[in-house]
């Protein structure tokens, strides 16, 4: 099973490098494929047919992609507003697993669609202005979200004892969340102090707020956690153990972007409001 997990990242990885190598536009529309998968995947843990799941999500991946092919996208402003909106709604959706561990409930069919179609659009807005600022900097925010996902699973493994949330996904510990957080902070630091010039997401927040950003830091890895126990809510509400097979070794595509659909918005967030819509070079 490992070898076949470092197999299918290896080839997503040069998949996404290719289509870096052509164009930004081919980037992004390669990322508007796996978004599409992953929003269809959302979809049917909610309920909907497939006949009807699989033509929704393509029609939502085919006409983000098409906006900004055509130049048609929202304002940064518009962008910045959306992504305050949906860090408020992911709070809520934390708020929403507190009491999913004290008592079992079910998530109406039409939050979860409606879920889909806000928050997986907020998060391929983000997507999109996180690259137009640089795929090196866009790298920069989802390399965090590997390293809290790496760190939560080596700390939750060796320290583990007290349970996050055994109602939801029972091998998720409180060691973990805050190794997340203190290898998040660490190694932001040290790239900060190293490559201070580097035009990296965590270096520019850090480097406008030295103490509060910390705080951002360590909220960035709340909103990696509360995506990634959302999907499981779900998944345990729909009986499914993945979200899907598309991706051999991995399940499906949500189940490898559940931690980066809320850290995205929160990202461009930060740096609107700190880095004052810092711009690469």
């Amino acid at each position: 099973m490992l070898k076949t997990r470092v197999l299918t990242a290896l080839v997503l990885l040069l998949a996404l490098a290719g289509a870096a190598a052509i164009s930004l536009q081919a980037l992004i529309g390669l990322c508007a494929l796996f978004v599409g998968v992953a929003l269809s995947e959302w979809f049917r843990l909610s309920g909907v047919p497939a006949a009807v799941a699989l033509p929704a999500a393509a029609v939502a991946a085919v006409g983000g992609f098409g906006l900004e092919v055509l130049g048609a996208g929202p304002s940064p402003g518009t962008v910045a507003a959306s992504c305050a909106l949906s860090c408020l709604l992911w709070v809520g959706v934390g708020l929403l697993l507190v009491r999913a561990q004290r008592r079992t409930i079910a998530i109406p069919r039409a939050w979860l669609i409606a879920g889909a179609l806000l928050l997986g659009g907020v998060a391929w807005l983000a997507l999109v202005d996180l690259l137009h600022r640089g795929i090196v900097w866009t790298l920069s925010v989802l390399a965090l979200v590997w390293v809290a996902d790496i760190a939560a699973y080596f700390c939750g493994r060796a320290f583990g004892v007290r349970k996050l949330a055994s109602r939801i996904s029972p091998g998720k510990t409180w060691a973990g969340v805050w190794g997340a957080v203190i290898a998040v902070v660490l190694s932001a630091e040290a790239v900060r102090w190293f490559w201070p010039s580097t035009p990296l997401w965590s270096t520019q927040i850090l480097l406008a707020a030295p103490v509060f950003g910390v705080g951002i830091l360590a909220a960035f890895v709340f909103f990696s956690v509360v995506g990634d126990l959302f999907e499981s809510l779900v998944k345990r509400q729909a009986g499914a153990k993945d979200s899907g097979k598309v991706l051999p070794g991995h399940g499906g595509v949500w189940d490898r972007i559940d931690a980066t659909l809320p850290t995205l918005p929160f990202a461009v967030l930060s740096q609107w409001t700190l880095v004052n819509g810092w711009h690469h070079g």
